[in-house]
């Protein structure tokens, strides 16, 4: 893991910047040369924050409080025009409505899906809550995309301290968990997510990030046209119910082959459902695992992880219904693409894939980069 977070895990947060929104709407707050903050709404009682992170470049990435959403990722295309490349809402009342699929947010505690939401630690079994065909997904009714996470900005550069203490029980998952994210923009044009959790009792953890991509920035209404590459030789095959059946196949000579660049739309209609599948790097360690690239704008985006798979999935499920879209848009099937890097789906019910379980004493910590750029 990076030095920042051994730092950050010993550091006296009471030595952090003091940081609170303007009361004033209409008012940004300035905490350093490039961070900025604004209200964003009200949720309860509680003061949701829109946070801006800027670099020397230019590019933008906006993050709120609530779920540690990113609002907004803009970066230029080809001829220099910025434009934002992620889906979105105009309001925090997007983010609360009813079947929301995730957009920006941060997941856990165990992203993707459990089996029929349950499973053992040695005899113990745990039953979650269920959303999700009888399965348990992305944390559940109250995951912690639909909290309210304890934002720090942290002195010295462009980043966010995200906190969250996830009780005992919380969704039917043991042990008080504490989390941490931070969000860093570099001048390299990189968004870097880095995790560290910890726990009082074994638990399964999976943290990932749910942004929805779309490198044209509202140019093209679908991502059929985007190239994706993933240096994935095997994927986990799954049930009609989206849960893996226990093994990893190879992708040679199969729609799921994108260890060389493809066209997303090509083959997509060889698969059931469209792409929703956990992909299987060979690799160990933070490094290059794929790219993925609009020919149209010439936007690329190169993606980093520690993390051993990556969940692609190309909004199958969006249908044009959503309320409050960014700028009056109506996201309709496959406008937004997710690439979520993670562990794999119901690992905790899968005895041959990677551990999932965080033990006391143990650091959960994950790191994965977006790098933004054109060709």
């Amino acid at each position: 893991m990076l030095n920042k977070l051994s730092t950050i895990m010993a550091y006296s947060f009471s030595g952090l910047l003091a940081f609170s929104a303007c009361n004033n709407a209409a008012e940004e707050k300035k905490t350093g040369t490039m961070l900025t903050s604004q209200p964003y709404g009200n949720l309860a009682g509680t003061e949701i924050v829109q946070y801006t992170l800027t670099n020397a470049n230019g590019m933008v990435v906006k993050v709120l409080n609530y779920g540690g959403v990113i609002t907004d990722i803009i970066t230029a295309d080809k001829d220099g025009t910025p434009g934002n490349v992620v889906l979105s809402y105009d309001t925090l009342a997007g983010y609360l409505q009813p079947g929301n699929p995730y957009f920006g947010t941060l997941v856990g505690r165990y992203a993707n899906r459990i089996a029929k939401a349950t499973f053992k630690i040695d005899t113990a079994t745990y039953q979650l809550a269920v959303n999700n065909n009888g399965n348990a997904l992305h944390g559940g009714l109250k995951g912690f995309d639909k909290v309210v996470w304890s934002v720090t900005p942290l002195p010295g550069d462009s980043s966010l301290l995200l906190e969250y203490q996830s009780k005992d029980g919380e969704e039917g998952y043991p042990g008080n968990l504490s989390a941490k994210v931070i969000y860093t923009l570099t001048d390299q044009n990189a968004l870097k997510i880095e995790y560290v959790a910890t726990t009082d009792k074994p638990t399964p953890i999976n943290l990932t990030q749910h942004t929805y991509f779309n490198l044209s920035a509202g140019k093209s209404p679908d991502i059929l046209n985007h190239e994706l590459q993933l240096d994935a030789p095997g994927y986990t095959p799954v049930d009609d119910g989206l849960i893996p059946l226990g093994r990893i196949d190879s992708v040679k000579g199969t729609p799921m082959d994108f260890t060389t660049p493809q066209r997303i739309g090509a083959r997509i209609d060889s698969v059931k459902g469209g792409y929703d599948h956990n992909w299987v790097f060979a690799k160990e360690g933070l490094a290059q695992v794929g790219t993925l690239h609009d020919p149209a704008s010439g936007r690329l985006m190169t993606i980093f992880t520690s993390e051993p798979g990556i969940q692609f999935y190309t909004g199958n499920f969006l249908d044009g219904s959503l309320k409050f879209a960014r700028n009056g848009t109506t996201y309709g099937k496959n406008a937004g693409l997710c690439l979520e890097a993670q562990h794999f789906p119901d690992s905790p019910n899968q005895p041959t894939f990677p551990t999932t379980i965080l033990k006391p004493g143990e650091k959960y910590t994950q790191t994965t980069i977006y790098q933004f750029g054109v060709k």
